[in-house]
């Protein structure tokens, strides 16, 4: 899928400061001991997270064979379903990749090629959400947001 960083912004504020999802997919099970890996799948390594407020954490993860990351957003506590996101963004290249629903457990996994670009990436559970841009730069420094609505 193609984004602009701005609507990519937008879309996420909108979805969690509404109220509204852009996906009604089945809710994810709250399966226990739920990691980025097991919802990524083999090879993927997490090389960074973000909390969500009290709520959970958005994992970014690698796979060194096909220079792929992903985001998931995971519940600490999961439970009855509410508004979740996890998305992340290459400015570079203008790709990202999203997840919006209402889930149990988490949200994701979003995907995209990152292998040797910054990448933005972000997510949210019910109206607490993190966006953290410039992330994954070698020498540069990450900036991060958290918001609840």
């Amino acid at each position: 899928m193609r984004f602009t960083h701005s609507m990519l912004g937008a879309a996420a504020l909108a979805a969690l400061s509404l109220g509204a999802t852009t996906a009604l997919a089945a809710p994810a099970s709250a399966a226990p001991n739920t990691t980025p890996q097991k919802v990524c799948g083999t090879g993927y390594k997490t090389v960074n997270s973000a909390a969500v407020g009290s709520l959970g954490t958005v994992y970014l993860a690698y796979n060194a064979s096909n220079g792929n990351n992903c985001v998931v957003t995971i519940r600490n506590n999961p439970g009855t379903a509410v508004d979740m996101s996890a998305w992340i963004y290459v400015p570079d290249t203008n790709e990202g990749d999203s997840d919006y629903g209402r889930y149990t457990s988490y949200a994701g996994p979003s995907y995209v090629i990152g292998k040797g670009y910054c990448v933005d990436w972000g997510g949210g559970i019910d109206n607490t959400y993190v966006q953290v841009t410039g992330s994954n730069c070698a020498s540069l420094t990450e900036h991060r947001t958290t918001h609840t609505r």
